[in-house]
């Protein structure tokens, strides 16, 4: 993508130096910005080739920004970045159009490989054939019990709407996991969000297979 640009922002003045430096070093033009105003000011979809977008700041943040951008992001990926990461955040932020989800601290390699996988992506049109595969194996309970997953719930607030016990949804979420591949709850928010899971639901009641 000739003369796209990478948007930084985040209010932390180091973080925003270290990424810039990191991601002019491979070859990516870099607009830094320490406010979702200033973001907003300066954003361009006409160049922009990803933006990556810290969750918490002061003002607006990074999630709210997320949805505010709606149709103006015009398909730009946007790779959220926090040091607070947790599931229902996860949820919202792919909810909203997230490409990617990356907790602090973060390797260089991993967060490059997942600027250069958003950036790779097309906009999401449905549910991903490949991510489907991957929950051809789950039974309709383990379903149950990653839809609330996905929403963030505890072992026994699931326990109790499905009417099982703790131990039991530690069971039927390890299977969920090793099912899916999915290596983090975060992963697996992303996957399922990707397969078409409403958060909270039951997987496949709406048609996700």
């Amino acid at each position: 993508m000739s003369g796209s640009v990478v948007y930084v922002v985040d209010d932390d003045t180091a973080v925003r130096e270290s990424l810039e430096a990191l991601l002019a070093a491979h070859g990516h033009v870099v607009e830094t910005c320490a406010t979702a105003a200033v973001f907003l000011d300066r954003f361009d979809a006409g160049r922009a080739g990803c933006v990556l977008l810290d969750v918490r700041m002061p003002g607006m943040d990074g999630l709210t920004l997320l949805e505010r951008l709606g149709p103006r992001r015009q398909g730009v990926p946007v790779v959220m970045m926090t040091a607070h990461g947790d599931v229902p955040m996860a949820a919202r932020a792919m909810r909203a159009g997230a490409a990617d989800f990356i907790e602090k601290p973060f390797e260089a390699d991993a967060l490059l490989s997942s600027i250069a996988g958003a950036m790779a992506r097309r906009p999401a049109t449905g549910p991903d054939p490949a991510v489907l595969r991957r929950f051809e194996g789950l039974t309709p309970r383990e379903r149950e019990v990653m839809g609330r997953m996905v929403a963030g719930l505890p072992n026994k607030l699931i326990a109790h709407a499905l009417g099982m016990s703790p131990r039991t949804v530690e069971v039927h979420r390890r299977r969920v996991m090793q099912k899916t591949g999915a290596g983090s709850l975060a992963e697996l928010v992303h996957l399922a969000l990707r397969a078409g899971c409403v958060p909270g639901e039951p997987y496949g009641t709406t048609g996700g297979g």
